[in-house]
Order: structure tokens, then sequence, then C-alpha cells
């Protein structure tokens, strides 16, 4: 995430909390207006849906199966899916809506992404789209943008009882939402919504499926070859058995960082402990200056930065290349479970219970501080934190005793 978007998405999250709630209001009256002048199609079983998905490209991979499931009821050329330009990329890993389903809002800056929705909206709306599923929690923003894609079923999470901020009355599918669920299996219970009438919300009798499939990343022969030979130019002969570190975390939810420092401790414990394996720290092109100073704090000739030096989908290869990911709470954690690597993700303001990558080859450490997870659903995920001790109570030999006995099972060590 660009550190030009971070701060455009810092100034939404302050409009979505001062400004929206009077428009979720003013279009809330509309609405029943509306309701009561004619008569609106709120069941029956729709023929295409939009999924609305901002931000958050973790996320965006704990929708798959709700994709999925979507795509099986209405054809896979019929499901749409909205968000921001620059989440597009796993979206389109995950091969789940044809590219041309795929309805992105730019973000340069404020004004342009004001212009930018509502070309979408004004797009969304000539394809007359039967319904929309709101996958963001609590956020108003996203809840005016339903209602404005003039689709006739439009599901999404409601404040029933005051349990999470107001964002009006402008779904006909009222979902209550269930903290004590997986977001994987939240985003599922949406799409199972509009199998109901909209009367019966919030009570409605459909069970979760206990597992939630996850697909595998596949890249051409071409874009394998060239992962290794940009492995080649940059590690040259040091071993090939990689552990990777990826030191940062979303600038939304900077409190979500393990001290880069600890990093650094850690790499440092791995080289002096086994002999056959290299360091690479991976970021994005934004973060590769600080990324390369830990690099070289560390020094030797078995410690390598990647950060800037990869498109995504080649960071996705050598993901599968390597045989451990140590990486914040972050996307990585999530693009990780597409691939082969074993993932050890370091969790703090929030739980893996409800936001870790489904997969065996995940290893969630969570401190279980009682301040923590403090960022929820509820809360529009805000906090008045000011000092992550749930991320400073993690050790660098927790991380290093966890990392060891991972990479001693895949190696046989």
């Amino acid at each position: 995430m660009s550190n030009r978007f971070s701060a455009n998405a810092k100034v939404l999250q302050r409009i979505d909390g001062i400004l929206v709630p009077a428009l979720c209001a003013a279009l809330t009256l509309v609405r029943k207006a509306l309701d009561c002048c004619r008569a609106r199609r709120a069941d029956g079983e729709p023929r295409s849906i939009l999924f609305l998905k901002l931000a958050e490209q973790g996320s965006t991979v704990l929708a798959y199966e709700a994709v999925k499931r979507a795509t099986d009821r209405v054809g896979r050329e019929n499901v749409f899916f909205l968000l921001f330009e620059e989440n597009r990329f796993i979206l389109d890993a995950l091969d789940l809506v044809p590219q041309e389903n795929v309805i992105t809002i730019r973000t340069q800056s404020a004004l342009t992404m004001a212009l930018s929705a509502a070309r979408r909206l004004w797009q969304i709306r000539r394809r007359k789209i039967d319904a929309v599923i709101d996958m963001e929690f609590f956020a108003r923003s996203s809840a005016v943008l339903s209602y404005l894609t003039g689709c006739p079923l439009r599901v999404g999470f409601h404040t029933w009882f005051g349990e999470g901020p107001y964002r009006g009355d402008l779904f006909t599918h009222r979902v209550m939402y269930n903290a004590h669920l997986h977001t994987a299996q939240m985003f599922v219970s949406l799409v199972a919504a509009l199998e109901q009438a909209p009367a019966t919300f919030p009570t409605y009798g459909f069970v979760p499926p206990p597992a939630v499939e996850l697909p595998r990343f596949t890249p051409s022969a071409a874009e394998i070859t060239a992962a290794q030979q940009l492995l080649d130019r940059v590690i040259g002969s040091a071993p090939r058995r990689l552990i990777l570190l990826n030191a940062n975390a979303s600038d939304l939810l900077p409190f979500r960082r393990w001290e880069p420092g600890n990093y650094v401790a850690l790499a440092k414990q791995l080289l002096a402990t086994f002999d056959d394996l290299s360091i690479v720290f991976t970021g994005a092109p934004d973060e590769a200056a600080k990324i390369g100073d830990l690099a070289r704090q560390i020094g030797g000739d078995r410690v390598f930065c990647l950060a800037g030096q990869t498109t995504l989908r080649q960071l996705l290869i050598i993901y599968g290349l390597a045989e451990v990911l140590v990486t914040n709470d972050s996307g990585p954690a999530h693009f990780a479970a597409l691939t082969p690597v074993d993932t050890v993700v370091l969790f703090g303001p929030e739980t893996p219970l409800l936001f870790g990558a489904l997969t065996p080859r995940n290893h969630n450490l969570w401190a279980r501080a009682a301040c923590s997870p403090c960022v929820n659903a509820w809360n529009n995920r805000q906090t008045a934190c000011r000092d992550n001790v749930c991320m400073q109570l993690i050790s660098v030999n927790q991380v290093f005793e966890t990392v060891c006995q991972v990479y001693q099972k895949r190696t046989g060590r």
C-alpha cells in the first residue's frame, strides 16, 4: 500500500465517521419514501451478483469461498467485484471473476476517488445487477455505495442494537455480525443470506461450513523462470533454502508491526543456527530503503533484500520457492496461503481466531494480552492504543523457536 493511498484512507476514515452518517440517514429516508411509493423486488432469485470489498487484499483472499459460491449460483460471467484499483492484483490471481467484471475505483486523490466512484456507480446501474453484497464490516461509505448501485437486493451487516457504527437502514437483507465466526465464514453467510426472505432477518438458519477452501496460485512456466532468474541475480551462489521476512504491515494499522529490530535479531539467530539457509527480506517499493537498512544491519553473504524488486505475481512465486515466511498480520500472510510456503504470522491488535489464514501451513503467534484484540468490526477497526504491548509481548526467542520447528519439519533436519 502506497503512502499516498494510506494518507487518503485516513482522510476517508475521518469523513466516514463525521459526514457519512448524515448521508446514511438521509438516504434511509429516501429509501423508505420510495418503498412506500412503489413496489420494489426485495426477494427472489438473483441472476447477477456484485461484491463490494474496497480495501485490504488479505480480506479478498478470505472471501474466496463466498465468491465461489456466488459463481456456482449465478455463473462466473454474472459475478462482479467493486474494489479500489490497487487491490485488484489478488483478485486477478484468484481468477474467480472475469477480468472485464472487475470494477475498480481510482484513489490517487480524494477528488479522483469521488469522481471515479461516481463513474463506476453509473456503470453498475447501467448493467442492472440484481444483488450487491457489501463485505465491509460497518463502513458507512460502503453502505452508501451499495444503495447507490441501484441493486434491488442488498446484503450487508446491520446495526440492530447499537453494536456497531450507525450506517442507516439501506440493506434489504440485514445480517447481524457474529464475532464468533471466522471472517471467511461470515462472508459465506452474506452470500447465503440471499436465499432468505428479507423479513426473516436477523434470524436465519444457515450454518456456515467448518472448513473453507482456498485455491493454489498457479503461475506459468515463463513466470517461474523469470522469478528464478531474479533470485539468481540477487542471491547468486548462496543457499537456496529461503526464510523470508516481511517486516512491514498495513499503514492503516501501524500497531500491527513487530519491532523491526526484532527481525534483525531473529535473522542473526537463524543464520547462526542453520548454515544451509539464506534470509531474504521482502516488501513494497516504498519500503525498499528501510528494508535494505535492516538487511545491512545483519550483514554477511546469506542476507538479501528483494523489497521493491518483484512484481506481486513474482512475489507469490518466490513464496512458493521458500521454506518459511515470517510476517506481521497483513496481506502477505493471506497471499502466502495460496502457495506451499509455511507462514509464521504475528498477531496483536487483531485476533487470528477471526482473521488467521485458513491453511494448516499457517502458524499464528498471539500473546492474548487483556487489551487484545482492540481492533474489531464493531469499532470500525479503530483503536485508542498508543503502545502496542500486544506485539511487544511476542519475543524474538518465541518466534525463533517456532521458525526452527517449522524449518526442521520441512527439511527433515
